[in-house]
């Protein structure tokens, strides 16, 4: 062949492989921006871990950061084990309320002793597994493949839910035993709880800061509930102001923390939500909790409302406040029976995974750790 037709025959070839390639750049720098805001999410775990976040108490576990892209971010695909679990982290996840857990219930909030182990035995034998509320509302959900997290969330500090005896161990028959138990039963279902604490802490009195430090110490979230526990929807910016700040003052006085999350009295929220949200020096909440009667949506759904996340009481299925569909029994039953419903796992924290039907309901700041299937 002649030089100069081997010249141009070279040159076709070269503008072919450029006319293949050009146009495939730009996600491939999508996929770096990608992988680099997954590097810096891991940079930025607690220390000592890299993919696994290991918050404790009332200390904000480090969020999955949002990303605001340039362009367009096509999703990933999951990986097979995904898939075959049918994780669907855009499920919802179900945010439980308690309120006095008593050996003989006198009040319709109040829930039995056990009747409180027996709702964490279905929990665990359905493969639940406890996260915090902080950690839910941050997007550092560390669940196994396959698993579904669950909020436990106890209103008013009373005594039922948790106390020391003299050997500096969790009262026997509150709920903090009643967990650690059902948990040492079943490897895997974590341990831990958020607690929403008002004045008259657990009835500790001069011990209170002991009881508050050992739940810290052992992985329970202390969040905001109130000094007094009023209607803050019946009070003034100044009213609702002194109440959270009141309380606020007193956990970081006994822990040296500040609470990363807030639950209204009654599920009430007051005249302007901002009152509530934060107060500078005083108060800074990543999320607040309402009563509600239905799971929450994931905290990476575009609805997600982190300033008014729904939970659901605990009860059986009684005629009582439309319990027979709304309350705890009510709902896993459903979830149970809706199990494409759900939060599910894909065992990857630093990622997003869910049926590909699904995609519109991601938020867009999470679409670079999302992937479909």
């Amino acid at each position: 062949m002649p030089t100069l037709h081997k010249l141009a025959a070279c040159l076709i070839v070269i503008a072919v492989v450029l006319g293949l390639t050009l146009p495939r750049a730009e996600p491939e720098r999508q996929g770096r921006a990608a992988d680099a805001a997954h590097a810096a999410q891991r940079a930025t775990a607690s220390p000592g871990t890299t993919a696994r976040a290991t918050p404790a108490g009332n200390t904000s576990p480090t969020a999955l950061p949002t990303v605001s892209p340039t362009a367009p971010v096509k999703i990933g695909a999951a990986t097979p084990r995904a898939a075959a679990a049918k994780a669907n982290e855009l499920g919802e996840i179900p945010v439980l309320m308690y309120h006095r857990i008593l050996k003989k219930p006198t009040l319709s909030l109040d829930r039995s002793v056990d009747e409180f182990r027996k709702e964490l035995e279905r929990l665990a034998r359905e493969g639940y597994v406890p996260i915090t509320a902080a950690e839910m509302v941050s997007g550092r959900i560390d669940v196994p493949l396959g698993k579904h997290p669950v909020v436990l969330t106890f209103d008013d500090s009373t005594p039922g839910h948790f106390g020391l005896d003299e050997q500096g161990r969790p009262k026997p028959d509150t709920a903090v035993a009643i967990l650690l138990e059902v948990a040492a039963k079943n490897p895997g279902f974590r341990p831990v709880a958020t607690f929403y604490l008002n004045e008259d802490l657990f009835q500790m009195g001069d011990q209170a800061a002991n009881g508050l430090t050992w739940l810290r110490r052992h992985g329970f979230e202390l969040g905001n509930h109130t000094v007094s526990h009023p209607d803050l929807s019946q009070l003034s910016k100044k009213g609702v102001q002194k109440e959270i700040g009141g309380m606020e003052s007193t956990i970081v006085r006994l822990t040296g923390t500040h609470a990363s999350t807030l639950a209204y009295p009654f599920g009430s929220a007051p005249g302007k939500r901002s009152w509530a949200q934060r107060k500078d020096g005083e108060y800074d909440f990543r999320g607040i909790f309402l009563a509600g009667w239905k799971p929450s949506d994931s905290p990476f759904d575009k609805d997600f409302d982190r300033f008014a996340i729904l939970r659901v009481r605990s009860e059986g299925k009684i005629k009582e406040n439309d319990c027979r569909e709304f309350c705890s029994t009510a709902w896993l039953d459903k979830l149970d029976k809706d199990p494409d419903t759900r939060y599910t796992s894909d065992g990857d924290p630093n990622t997003i995974s869910f049926p590909s039907a699904d995609e519109d309901t991601l938020a867009e700041g999470y679409r670079p750790y999302g992937r479909s299937y």
